[in-house]
């Protein structure tokens, strides 16, 4: 590789590492930027952070209709292009549709991503539970029904990472050992669910199954969030079980 070329890779990577830097200062509870605030976060010099969003605006990756930045359409386009939503999500949706419809309740579908599940689908109807994560948010995989119900079929490295990267109090009631976790884990295959009482928000609870990928792997799993009055393991699991074998199905068929 000659000089220039390297000297030209070198400033392809710089510029996707701005870009992702700028990317990564938007969040659930900060959709919307002015300059100022995406310069704080971004963590670049403020001449570079304009100039990057600036370019990022005319690919469409970025939008900023007054005077402040907020993620573009163009990234919404190409994001439903991932297998993660073109197969997985449109599989798992009539049953999350299904399962909403009996429940009355919040419905989520999510994967793991690292030490986090990541919210790929949610349906909420008219009960609205503002403290829970939106599509596209995360949420820990250690004291969440749905990081249980996948980490309970996955292998001892994955169990590991994600309890290796910390388990803090997030309520009173949260599960913060390993032996209390890998306890929780160890009865959901018996059960065929998994079960969150007010770890992750006082009050809410919430019960999770697996979705599984055609050779058996866990890939994903559907959870019913809602009032621990209403959020019943005793009744809801059954259900929530059903849900995710049927979804577990449809996932195989469209491999």
């Amino acid at each position: 590789m000659s000089p220039t070329e390297r000297d030209g890779g070198a400033e392809v990577a710089a510029g996707l590492d701005r870009a992702a830097a700028i990317l990564g200062a938007f969040d659930a509870e900060h959709r919307e930027l002015t300059l100022s605030a995406l310069v704080a976060r971004c963590g670049l010099p403020r001449s570079t952070t304009h100039r990057t969003a600036d370019r990022m605006i005319r690919l469409g990756w970025l939008d900023k209709p007054q005077d402040r930045y907020r993620i573009g359409n163009r990234l919404f386009e190409i994001s439903s292009l991932a297998p993660i939503r073109l197969e997985l999500r449109e599989a798992v949706l009539p049953y999350l549709q299904d399962l909403h419809s009996a429940t009355k309740t919040t419905v989520q579908l999510g994967v793991l991503d690292g030490a986090q599940i990541l919210v790929v689908e949610k349906i909420t109807g008219h009960r609205s539970m503002p403290m829970l994560s939106q599509v596209g948010g995360i949420i820990p995989a250690y004291c969440s029904a749905l990081g249980r119900a996948i980490l309970a079929y996955s292998d001892t490295a994955s169990i590991d990472a994600v309890l290796g990267a910390g388990m803090p109090a997030r309520t009173p009631r949260t599960l913060t050992t390993r032996a209390a976790v890998i306890r929780e884990l160890t009865a959901v295959p018996a059960r065929g669910w998994a079960v969150d009482r007010e770890e992750g928000n006082i009050g809410v609870s919430c019960v999770a199954a697996p979705i599984f990928a055609p050779l058996g792997e866990v890939v994903a799993a559907l959870s019913v969030t809602g009032p621990t009055a209403l959020v019943r393991a005793d009744r809801i699991g059954p259900a929530v079980r059903m849900a995710a074998a049927a979804a577990s199905r449809a996932y195989s068929t469209r491999r």
